[in-house]
């Protein structure tokens, strides 16, 4: 059974948006191990761990309302921006063994969050393989190829 995640995010943001704002994303939980190119899911990241269930991986839950999917490859920028936004991810905060995430950290973004950094042009670059299929409800394919994580 499919499920119909609707959450509204109401931010008071200075550079996000110009003024108070509220968006709604729609996204149905995919029971899949499947990325954005169709092929098995991997892992994003294992030190920080991260996902919805700190397992490493960028999969759709249904409990998950925050659809942590897309993973990410941080930058300042989008560190800052998201800090703006009311999510400073860059702090740590032991009491949840959170270590505070740096440049160049590998993450489990909430598709919402991406998708409003991609909007204000401040969007990190993506590990689409360890990006699950559900990203592509909220933006296209095509977009997703353009911010493709590259390893060296």
């Amino acid at each position: 059974m499919k499920l119909i995640l609707l959450y509204t995010i109401s931010m008071l943001i200075v550079s996000c948006k110009p003024k108070p704002q509220t968006n709604t994303i729609m996204i149905t939980a995919i029971d899949s191990k499947l990325n954005v190119l169709g092929s098995e899911l991997i892992s994003c990241c294992m030190n920080p761990i991260t996902g919805f269930y700190r397992d490493g991986m960028c999969a759709s839950y249904p409990n998950d309302p925050g659809s942590h999917i897309a993973c990410a490859v941080l930058t300042k920028e989008f560190l800052e921006f998201s800090g703006s936004c009311g999510n400073d991810l860059s702090t740590p905060a032991p009491e949840y063994g959170f270590p505070g995430l740096r440049p160049g950290d590998q993450w489990c973004l909430c598709a919402s969050r991406w998708k409003e950094a991609y909007d204000a042009g401040k969007a990190p670059l993506l590990v689409l393989e360890a990006t699950h299929e559900a990203m592509l409800q909220i933006v296209p394919l095509s977009t997703l190829k353009k911010y493709a994580f590259k390893s060296q």
